[in-house]
């Protein structure tokens, strides 16, 4: 189980950052703001959140194999 979230995690921050790339804002001057509000209009749906998501899975992981 801890290697499928090290795996989620992985794949979830790369998919992060080439979203925060390659994604239009509605709003904002430059890309770090367009990302900022996608998150907070979006949630998941932006590459802030999905990268965000993938180093939280990897804490998680690394928790569980500490815990363990």
């Amino acid at each position: 189980m801890v290697n499928v979230l090290f795996i989620f995690g992985a794949v979830l921050i790369v998919w992060g950052i080439y979203r925060m790339k390659t994604d239009d804002g509605l709003f904002g001057e430059n890309r770090k703001s367009k990302n900022i509000f996608n998150l907070m209009l979006m949630g998941e749906a932006s590459g802030l959140g999905q990268f965000l998501s993938g180093i939280l899975c990897i804490i998680i992981a690394i928790i569980a194999v500490i815990m363990k």
